[in-house]
């Protein structure tokens, strides 16, 4: 009966995270019509920081930072730059630049990528169900990108693609580099924040960008940093440490890039394109195929 409590329990965890992320591109896009990614990425940030130090007093866990050595502690300034400051510094330039439809769609290659990555970075091997998993994400983005024009290959804004792209390399190095932490995720999102709302105050700061906000614009960071940077990692990871299988969790994920569409549409305001339809299924088929291929090549 505890187990299918616990597993209950997991669900309905598994389930906000996604509901709370499936927001996120909507309020990127709402966001950036009061304030720039530089102080939109140093607000949320910090409030990140303010939240996750919350979920740590309620668990009791502050003290843990003053015996946390140096050693350990000090691989948080490489993750806190990869993660928050260069991931959703380029991230949120591509919203800026791209429909909110596209970004999060293409956003959604990064599993590719970081399969990708993990040959040179993890000495793993590239086997032929990977092949086809990268065929169908890569070719998903590139549809999205042109609309469908894949002969004529004309893109709206080719720096917002790449931007998208480049977000995907940084998320996965991110994920990648974090195989060596082994300090607890909340800790480690903590410490990474920290060090990200420097980085990103400090580069503002020298880069002339202004980081006083508005109201509607810091409500609107304040948001992003609860919500897509803050509570709901600490939602997923509790909803993982409680399912009998990742799995049975981790594809709740499948519903966010829809669910996302779906706010876009009546917030945002934008037209769902057919093109980006058909991209975002080419984009989750090729992730599909990559689990079935991890699963495959597993012990």
């Amino acid at each position: 009966m505890e187990k299918r409590a616990n597993q209950k329990k997991a669900y309905a965890l598994g389930l906000a995270a996604v509901c709370l992320w499936s927001t996120a591109a909507t309020a990127f896009k709402l966001s950036l019509r009061h304030l720039g990614p530089e102080p939109m990425v140093f607000w949320a940030s910090l409030t990140s920081v303010i939240v996750l130090a919350l979920v740590l007093a309620v668990q009791g866990r502050l003290v843990e930072l003053r015996t946390l050595s140096w050693t350990r502690a000090r691989f948080s300034l490489i993750l806190g730059a990869l993660n928050p400051f260069l991931y959703y510094l380029v991230l949120i330039r591509a919203y800026d630049l791209l429909r909110a439809q596209e970004a999060q769609a293409i956003n959604y290659t990064w599993a590719i990528t970081m399969s990708l990555l993990s040959i040179p970075l993890l000495g793993q091997r590239i086997r032929g169900l990977q092949f086809v998993a990268i065929g169908l994400s890569y070719l998903g983005a590139l549809v999205i990108s042109t609309h469908g024009d894949l002969l004529g290959f004309r893109m709206e804004s080719p720096t917002g693609f790449a931007l998208a792209m480049g977000s995907t390399v940084i998320w996965a190095l991110f994920w990648i580099f974090g195989v060596r932490d082994d300090l607890d995720p909340t800790l480690r999102l903590f410490l990474n924040f920290c060090c990200g709302t420097l980085y990103t105050g400090a580069w503002a700061l020298l880069a002339g960008f202004p980081l006083a906000p508005n109201l509607p614009g810091l409500l609107g960071a304040a948001y992003i940093g609860t919500f897509e940077m803050g509570v709901t990692f600490v939602l997923w990871i509790s909803a993982l440490r409680l399912s009998r299988t990742t799995a049975q969790v981790s594809n709740l994920i499948y519903l966010a890039p829809f669910l996302s569409l779906f706010i876009i549409h009546f917030l945002v305001g934008e037209a769902i394109l057919p093109s980006t339809l058909v991209g975002l299924g080419f984009i989750l088929a090729g992730t599909a195929v990559q689990k079935l291929a991890d699963r495959r090549s597993g012990p």
